[in-house]
């Protein structure tokens, strides 16, 4: 006996609706073609992108993926997508400015349920622009509805970026010596990371009373400068690549107190400050048996933290361990090098040294 289908039965009465995600297609090509680069050989539509690698003398291809992780729930309950998509594009451009390359092209996937077609495009818009910005072609993407899996309303945004590095100019670490110079790079917040901590401690992003949450995460606080919790947790992920890219390739730097110049690799390792914080992620650039002395003093932590650490009561060794507490990039330089880097990086703080043993200890 053949069983009849039930009336009404399609895939988009079960959440996927293919024809509104066709209809979105031409909408995220036209934004991918707002960050295009002349090696891009196909546009977004096609089963994949073509990209032309161009000239080199012997390329090393650096590959690098990453999420947004539990901020898109911030995001959500304050309806503001497109600063997550700079999160996502300058997370993983600094990923990859970790070897000292530039970046190519970059990759979206957006899995979710029930997730406007306005914001979707906001978020890729984000991406796009972010992509821009950091001269890196937005080659393609995937967007996946999955009721069923994600709650309505729910999504991760995840990336993946490809860069290239001449093989005698990658950073890895390896010309790192003891009584190296450990210089740092201010970040711009929390960037993408402990917020599963945050929206415990301030009740936000909980899945609970989503006004009340939202209440809260417009409360101002003078510690902020007058700014609402939610603009600060929403502030984007700082990228790091036009101010360290003169470093990379080795331009002329005179050192203003002597006439020596800058040598053409003057940054030995670059370490992107994210989970794990400092302790977590400085160890991963050093050589064998080598550690880091790093001293607190040496900056401000942002107000943000202390607000955080404060609700939370949360010990300071947890802190440095679960947030980047205002440090996004340490650089690693010879010490001689160290003045002609910080005056080619204004903005730059001597917080620390190489030093032998392993590990971060605290000076």
């Amino acid at each position: 006996m053949t069983r009849e289908r039930p009336a009404g039965s399609s895939y988009a009465a079960a959440g996927v609706d293919i024809d509104a995600a066709e209809r979105l297609v031409s909408r995220f090509a036209e934004l991918a073609r707002g960050a295009r680069r002349p090696e891009v050989l196909a546009d977004v539509g096609p089963f994949s992108g073509l990209f032309r690698l161009g000239s080199y003398r012997d390329p090393v291809l650096v590959a690098s993926t990453d999420s947004v992780g539990t901020k898109v729930k911030l995001a959500v309950l304050l309806d503001s997508y497109e600063g997550l998509g700079h999160d996502l594009v300058n997370h993983c451009v600094n990923d990859a400015l970790t070897a000292g390359a530039a970046p190519l092209f970059f990759l979206d996937y957006i899995g979710g349920s029930g997730v406007t077609d306005e914001a979707k495009l906001d978020l890729v818009g984000g991406v796009a622009a972010a992509c821009r910005e950091a001269g890196c072609a937005l080659l393609g993407g995937e967007t996946a509805d999955m009721p069923g899996l994600y709650a309505s309303g729910d999504f991760d945004l995840v990336g993946f970026i490809v860069g290239v590095v001449e093989r005698d100019a990658v950073i890895d670490g390896s010309r790192i010596r003891d009584g190296d110079a450990l210089l740092a790079l201010p970040s711009n917040g929390l960037h993408t990371n402990g917020y599963s901590l945050v929206r415990k401690l301030f009740g936000v992003g909980m899945d609970t009373d989503a006004a009340e949450e939202r209440a809260r995460l417009g409360q101002t606080y003078d510690e902020l400068g007058g700014a609402s919790l939610g603009e600060a947790l929403l502030a984007p992920h700082r990228c790091y690549l036009t101010d360290l890219r003169p470093l990379l390739v080795g331009a002329p730097l005179a050192a203003p107190s002597r006439s020596r110049a800058l040598p053409e690799a003057p940054l030995r390792g670059i370490a992107h400050i994210t989970g794990g914080g400092i302790p977590g992620n400085v160890p991963r650039i050093l050589p064998d048996k080598l550690g880091a002395r790093i001293d607190r003093s040496a900056w401000k932590t942002p107000p943000l933290f202390r607000l955080i650490q404060a609700r939370g009561d949360v010990a300071e060794e947890e802190m440095y361990r679960t947030f980047n507490m205002g440090i996004g990039i340490v650089l690693a330089v010879a010490p001689e090098d160290a003045e002609a880097v910080r005056s080619a990086l204004p903005e730059a703080l001597v917080v620390g040294e190489v030093v032998r043993g392993t590990g971060v200890v605290w000076g």
